[in-house]
């Protein structure tokens, strides 16, 4: 690598889209700094996927004892207050740890906003470093509505930090954070109105199955409002309208604004240096590589047909890491990525949707999981399965919604990644009984 700049390698923000890879590249000897802004870490550590999942564990908890009600006494109720910090204790460590990892393989770590000065220079507050290649990693931001009175409403990050729970909530959009969120303060006691941009939530996903959510979440008082089409935030009082439709009003305590994520291409010095981008993020080839040769992006902030996740993060992190390093120089080759909404129950998925399985021909096997006798040990009532197989019987898509949605799609991975035979499933031998066994006997 170059020795006449500062950095072999220059990473523009922290997340998963950067540490995953910068470590074991700074482990095989080159030099690397990081531009951080914000936090050590980015947002799924600090205000993202960590601490949500950390508020969802109550819930979790509490279906599981209302699905036991009369095996288990009692009824559990979450305290808001308690749940939160034990959130803040839960990620507190997450930005020093990743730090320490960062320092202790010489990562120089930049704090303050990057902008690109030209295609090698990147001005932190004022200050230039210098780096070979540079890579944008500075991920999404939560989209905020234009329209009048925006200020008014609050973002995911907001809603985590809460330290009391408002009685009354409207959430507006209705993808993951509207639902996951929806779940959570359903279940902690507030009553919460869903405001959908069109009449289908979580489009990317089954709606059949969807919609067993969306049900589960009514029967438990959350209310759904299609098409809503909302205007404005009004403040009254002590209280916030949210106008929609024609002249309709909700008048609530506190307003979410969940209608999406956005990349953050703006105000880095992108068009100053000829790196292209559009609404989606940065545009990249198969090697991860902008219209600019040696900037690089990496994590949510790219423009592509994955799901922007942190695992995709890590996964395209590491492989610049071995782009860069020499251990290769073929293109990304992406593996099979699931992506699981945490509702209650969950919904998740990976590889061929159902739509495109019958537009293709393919063997479309569904099962009522209920039914499932290791189902009933925790008295699932509700949840459904839908396995994908090609013409050899190789598993190549599955959906499912219910409470171990996210588990058994990351027990099925392997078998769609690798393909998996008759030979290779017969020598899988698992705990039982347990989730996977019960997953693997479907096949």
């Amino acid at each position: 690598m170059a020795n006449q700049y500062d950095y072999d390698v220059l990473y523009l923000g922290s997340g998963h889209g950067t540490f995953d890879g910068a470590i074991p590249l700074a482990q095989s000897g080159a030099k690397v700094g990081v531009v951080e802004a914000d936090m050590i870490g980015g947002t799924c550590p600090n205000y993202g996927c960590n601490a949500k999942i950390t508020l969802d564990a109550p819930v979790a908890l509490s279906r599981e004892v209302e699905r036991l009600a009369g095996v288990v006494d009692g009824k559990l109720t979450i305290n808001w207050a308690k749940n939160v910090a034990h959130k803040n204790d839960v990620i507190k460590g997450l930005p020093g740890m990743i730090g320490g990892l960062l320092d202790s393989v010489g990562i120089d770590v930049l704090h303050g906003k990057g902008s690109f000065q030209d295609a090698h220079t990147i001005v932190v507050d004022g200050q230039e470093k210098t780096a070979d290649k540079i890579v944008v990693s500075t991920g999404l931001r939560p989209h905020r509505l234009d329209i009048p009175g925006t200020e008014l409403a609050h973002d995911s990050r907001e809603f985590m930090d809460l330290i009391e729970l408002p009685k009354n909530i409207a959430i507006i959009g209705s993808g993951y954070i509207s639902m996951e969120f929806a779940t959570i303060a359903n279940a902690a006691g507030a009553n919460v109105t869903v405001l959908m941009h069109s009449d289908k939530a979580l489009r990317s996903f089954y709606q059949p199955y969807v919609e067993q959510v969306i049900a589960d979440l009514e029967d438990r008082g959350v209310k759904f409002i299609k098409n809503a089409n909302v205007s404005a935030f009004v403040r009254n009082g002590d209280q916030f309208d949210v106008e929609y439709g024609d002249d309709d009003k909700l008048t609530v305590d506190w307003i979410l604004d969940a209608t999406g994520r956005i990349p953050n291409v703006e105000n880095i010095g992108l068009e100053k240096v000829g790196v292209k981008y559009n609404a989606h993020g940065v545009i990249v080839n198969d090697h991860l590589q902008t219209s600019v040769e040696n900037i690089y992006a990496s994590g949510d902030v790219i423009d592509k047909t994955q799901p922007k996740l942190t695992p995709t993060a890590v996964f395209e992190s590491t492989y610049l890491c071995k782009l860069f390093s020499g251990q290769t120089s073929n293109a990304i080759q992406y593996p099979v990525i699931p992506s699981v909404v945490f509702t209650s129950p969950r919904i998740a998925k990976a590889g061929v949707s159902v739509e495109d399985a019958e537009k293709q021909g393919l063997t479309v096997q569904t099962n009522h999981l209920p039914d499932d006798w290791y189902r009933q040990v925790d008295n699932e009532t509700q949840g459904d399965d839908t396995l994908i197989f090609d013409k050899d019987h190789h598993l190549v898509g599955v959906t499912e919604v219910s409470e171990q949605a996210d588990n058994v799609i990351n027990t099925l991975l392997p078998a769609m990644e690798f393909k998996f035979g008759a030979a290779e499933l017969g020598r899988l031998v698992y705990l039982f009984p347990s989730i996977s066994s019960a997953t693997w006997g479907q096949l």
